[in-house]
């Protein structure tokens, strides 16, 4: 058996809360993985603002899949004091949040140089934050992305078996992959199958990278989430559409009902939505 549960990078449908609720409902999904609301980065709000916000997600029966944050987001030459305490701050809105996982970045790094001549300081940095989040529950999910030390598989499961234990573990990002020109499937997901506890869902097209609703790409969306599904997964496909510039679904899907609705964030979420939920009544019963 396995259970796919929908969520969502809401702050691509609007920037204020209630309306990204409101286009959630619409899609009967019900979890957000929140990385900025209200106009803000959730990681910018003080601990006040965020229960608030928890306030409002509660009084609607929405929850939080994950803080989407953006640490590691940073250059690996820049200070790293302060972006650890901003850690320790995003530790505590997860608290208030009441989720179990933190999205994160392992640090970008200088154009053109070899990764290796960083990987010391990119397991300082981590081991760093792994030590403050103990204790908290909180499991820490390193996102693969283009540029960083995690760009590809091999360096992804090189982060992830340099921390036994379960305080860290894998988001698998298909469109992101096939940005690195790294094979998404089978490559890329065997090779970090038994870490992945957390699914993005966006596509990107091999050929020049841009971003495609799911399935209509080179990252092998289908197939990845078939294996998922034979594996008993049990956990999150969070929906982070990057549609900005996509055009042409009417002719890919002409009967679609997200054809009908004014450009905006909620047409844009309203494909990625229709690509996903069509892939998954496709996949074997």
């Amino acid at each position: 058996m396995s259970q796919f549960i929908l969520s969502a990078f809401a702050d691509e449908i609007a920037d204020d809360l209630q309306t990204q609720m409101d286009v959630l409902e619409e899609h009967d999904i019900h979890f957000i993985e929140m990385r900025g609301v209200n106009g803000r980065p959730l990681v910018q709000h003080s601990l006040d603002e965020v229960r608030a916000i928890k306030a409002q997600l509660d009084a609607r029966g929405f929850r939080i899949s994950a803080v989407g944050s953006p640490i590691g987001k940073i250059k690996i030459s820049d200070p790293f004091e302060p972006h650890l305490e901003l850690f320790r701050h995003t530790l505590e809105i997860a608290k208030i949040l009441e989720t179990g996982y933190i999205r994160m970045f392992s640090f970008f790094l200088p154009p053109g140089e070899d990764p290796r001549h960083y990987r010391a300081e990119v397991l300082r940095r981590w081991e760093a934050l792994l030590q403050a989040a103990d204790g908290t529950g909180l499991v820490l999910l390193h996102e693969n992305e283009k540029e960083i030390y995690g760009d590809t598989p091999e360096r992804c499961l090189d982060l992830l078996t340099s921390f036994p234990g379960d305080g860290l573990r894998a988001v698998f990002d298909p469109a992101n992959f096939v940005q690195c020109d790294v094979e998404t499937f089978p490559g890329a997901y065997r090779l970090l199958e038994d870490y992945v506890v957390y699914m993005h869902i966006k596509d990107a097209v091999a050929s020049d990278h841009h971003v495609v609703p799911a399935g209509y790409g080179d990252g092998k969306v289908p197939a990845i989430l078939a294996a998922l599904q034979r594996r008993g997964y049990e956990g999150f496909l969070s929906l982070e559409p990057h549609l900005g510039s996509f055009k042409g679904f009417a002719a890919l899907e002409p009967n679609s009902p997200a054809n009908q609705l004014p450009e905006g964030g909620p047409k844009q979420f309203a494909i990625a939505v229709a690509a996903l939920k069509k892939i998954l009544a496709e996949l074997p019963q």
